[in-house]
């Protein structure tokens, strides 16, 4: 063997200041998210009380903006909980996603429903992105229950199958 092999290997940065950095990032993180939500939630209200007028328009744009808050918050949580536990959780994106895609959803269904002159193109490119959303909701949907049932059977994968 070679003297090499027996050395200690030297590290350019040490992995406790790696550590200390990645926490510092998602203190920020977390700061900033919280600073954005608290910030769009201000709007969000003063847009709800000046759009004219209120029914349906201003609560079709407060619906919208009150679920792009809960995804800033659902965005939070993950970054908090990567923070506290660790552990990259993969449930908490889906989440966000299908509350993406139902936001997605009302606003092309309140657009349609709003606006009385569309042409058939628009129509037909608005159904369809009703379609792709919805798909993806239950694409998101079903991911979440494979993920949720990988999780009650922990050690089943490492067994072998029955044959």
């Amino acid at each position: 063997m070679t003297k090499d092999a027996h050395e200690p290997r030297k590290v350019l940065v040490p992995a406790r200041w790696v550590e200390r950095i990645e926490e510092l990032f998602h203190i920020v993180l977390g700061i900033c998210l919280l600073g954005i939500a608290i910030v769009a939630l201000y709007f969000s209200v003063i847009r709800a009380f000046e759009t004219t007028p209120f029914f349906p328009t201003g609560m079709i744009q407060a619906i919208n903006d009150i679920l792009f808050i809960v995804i800033i918050l659902e965005i939070l949580r993950t970054v908090v909980a990567r923070y506290t536990d660790g552990v990259f959780q993969l449930q908490n994106f889906l989440i966000i996603g299908v509350i993406a895609a139902v936001r997605h959803i009302l606003t092309v269904g309140a657009s349609l429903t709003l606006a009385s002159g569309k042409s058939q193109v628009e129509f037909d490119r608005a159904v369809i992105e009703l379609g792709i959303s919805a798909g993806i909701v239950v694409a998101l949907v079903f991911a979440i229950f494979l993920s949720k049932a990988s999780n009650a059977f922990p050690g089943e994968s490492s067994k072998k199958p029955r044959v």
